[in-house]
């Protein structure tokens, strides 16, 4: 086995790789990768080949001597097809030597949650520990499992219940899918500047990546008759995993509950076109000191909604 850089004449088999493996997802692909704007990321990407046919891939970067992946994207690390427990010692062995070949000091490789894996196989994992590496940090993250043969709404907890049953009955609440980001962006800013951040993507990022990738990203729109107050831009990593990568709302509306009225609206359609996870994303106290420190709050708001925690796990090494 050896690893060589990746170069854009590999582009079609690398993301043709991606779409057949057992734990890659849209954020691992070069046609995603391509939305940023030329020259903002400088990407180390590699590929691990026997015979001339690729074995694995790992995007990233080398920035002063770490190898860091994912860069530019939610996850990262190594993607593979379903491989033995050998082969992923194989893989793991392959990269610390070409590393300490290459001048690269460390390695520090986040992986997607192992919901988004066709097939649960911690090979992988275990290699990695195995052979120096160490878990460096953790986020909570909640998922909804879905399941075609229970009622949504009986799911979520009686109150949640309650409200959305009543943006059926009393509101002219109303979720439209579209691709009206002009209309979501504002709220998308106004909600990130209440806690001090801004959104990872522009307005033109979101349509860079719709253009790229139409059937991997879906705009549900929540209306008041004809006034925009809040929606869900649902990304779809992989055929497990739909991910609900914003989820906003004019908070002047929040009493008459559109959040809760879109989540019931985004599990739906996941359920219907056979999702087997809604991803609800992370859950960090984003000012705390520690980056692992629990938003107990968002946590628990999201039980409501039958999501159950699953964690997005760092691995790192020193060589």
């Amino acid at each position: 086995m050896e690893i060589i850089r990746y170069t854009e004449e590999w582009k079609e088999e690398w993301d043709n790789f991606v779409l057949e493996s057992n734990n890659g997802t849209m954020f691992h692909m070069q046609k995603f990768l391509d939305y940023h704007e030329p020259g903002k990321f400088r990407f180390d990407h590699l590929i691990f080949l026997e015979k001339g046919n690729i074995t694995a891939l790992l995007p990233g970067s080398i920035i002063d001597g770490m190898f860091e992946s994912p860069i530019g994207a939610s996850y990262g690390s190594i993607v593979t097809k379903e491989i033995t427990f050998s082969k992923a010692m194989e893989i793991v062995e392959t990269l610390i030597d070409y590393g300490k070949n290459n001048g690269i000091k460390e390695f520090m490789l986040t992986a997607a949650p192992m919901i988004y894996e066709e097939y649960p196989n911690q090979s992988l994992d275990y290699a990695m520990l195995w052979q120096g590496f160490s878990y460096k940090l953790h986020y909570i993250s909640s998922a909804i499992k879905l399941d075609p043969q229970r009622d949504i709404i009986e799911r979520f907890s009686p109150t949640i219940r309650r409200n959305i049953r009543k943006t059926f009955r009393d509101f002219k609440l109303r979720v439209e899918v579209n691709d009206n980001y002009e209309e979501f962006y504002p709220i998308l800013l106004e909600n990130k500047a209440r806690h001090g951040v801004k959104p990872t993507h522009s307005l033109r990022d979101l349509y860079r990546l719709k253009e790229l990738l139409p059937d991997y990203l879906k705009l549900f729109m929540v209306y008041d008759g004809d006034n925009p107050i809040g929606g869900s831009l649902m990304f779809y990593p992989n055929k497990n995993v739909a991910l609900c990568f914003y989820n906003m709302l004019k908070y002047e509306f929040a009493h008459l509950k559109p959040i809760q009225r879109v989540m019931y609206e985004v599990v739906k359609d996941a359920t219907e076109r056979g999702y087997k996870y809604v991803d609800i994303g992370v859950s960090q106290d984003t000012k705390a000191d520690n980056p692992m420190t629990p938003s107990m709050s968002l946590i628990e708001f999201k039980e409501k909604f039958d999501a159950k925690a699953i964690m997005r796990n760092t691995l790192y090494i020193k060589l």
